[in-house]
């Protein structure tokens, strides 16, 4: 009957088209929902971004960052809250150190370590040509139960003058303090105004950054096993390019380019990039479960 009728058949074909395109979609849904958990993604993190080359350049991009983050952050529904910050003359960081908490930060952003270059006709430039700078972002997961061998004893604690922004009652008591983890060379600087306040956050950096060195260590041992990865993790590779002149992004380790740098960089768009990334990573793990099942 359904051959008699054309319009019917054709009808028909296409349901039957829609139903399968739906029944891959789901297939792939269960499979991302079958891949192994990193059990991180859920914890909050504490994200890092210095100045590299690139002088007073580097600091202004260093605030740039900071500060898509903390948009992102923000239609996120988290909570962002600055630890330490050192400012620089022209504008901008040399070093900014902030915690963001809420449900499944480091999921969202622990694609972001790495080296990020910008390309831009600096303010101080007069002669119109573009420079590259560069910042390097690591994000640490701070998961709630860290479980790290940390003892107080291999930590040296000094006091000092606070740095930072603050007026003069920075200035009039040795509220900074500086952690060093001796084993390590790890070395942890807090200023905000409260002393006790910053040996409670110093000495919570500290675990991170040790937490986060122990499972890079475990990571690396496990990468020689499994190449489906975005980037090779290292913090010294560079993972994005800012071009201002051509308004674009690109993340050289998926290959996107998106020419809305403006929106991008003021964190409305950084999820696209972010969910890009995500999505590369569940492909490429899915890709090497099937090769290996």
């Amino acid at each position: 009957e359904l051959s008699s009728d054309p319009e019917m058949a054709a009808m028909a074909k296409e349901e039957l088209r829609a139903l399968k395109e739906g029944l891959e979609d789901l297939e792939n849904e269960v499979s991302i929902l079958l891949l192994p958990k990193d059990k991180d993604d859920n914890a909050s993190v504490v994200l890092e971004i210095r100045a590299g080359t690139g002088g007073d350049e580097a600091a202004i991009f260093v605030g740039d960052l900071f500060r898509m983050y903390a948009r992102y952050a923000q239609l996120q529904g988290w909570k962002l809250e600055v630890e330490t910050q050192s400012e620089a003359e022209m504008g901008g960081f040399k070093e900014i150190i902030a915690t963001i908490t809420g449900q499944g930060v480091y999921g969202k952003l622990k694609f972001e370590s790495g080296v990020h270059r910008v390309q831009r006709v600096p303010v101080t430039e007069t002669q119109g040509r573009i420079h590259t700078s560069a910042a390097t972002v690591a994000v640490l997961p701070a998961p709630e139960d860290i479980d790290i061998d940390f003892n107080m004893n291999d930590v040296r604690v000094d006091t000092m003058r606070a740095s930072g922004a603050g007026g003069q009652h920075v200035n009039k008591t040795d509220s900074a303090v500086r952690m060093t983890h001796i084993p390590s060379g790890i070395v942890v600087v807090c200023d905000a105004k409260s002393q006790h306040q910053n040996r409670a956050n110093a000495e919570k950096i500290l675990k991170m950054r040790l937490y986060d060195m122990e499972r890079s260590r475990i990571d690396q041992e496990r990468a020689g096993d499994r190449k489906a990865q975005v980037g090779s993790g290292d913090r010294s590779e560079r993972i994005r390019t800012y071009n201002y002149p051509q308004g674009r992004v690109t993340d050289h380790r998926i290959g996107l380019t998106l020419y809305k740098l403006d929106k991008i960089v003021a964190g409305d768009e950084l999820g696209e990039v972010i969910d890009s990334l995500i999505a590369h990573d569940q492909a490429a793990r899915l890709a090497e479960m099937e090769q290996n099942g």
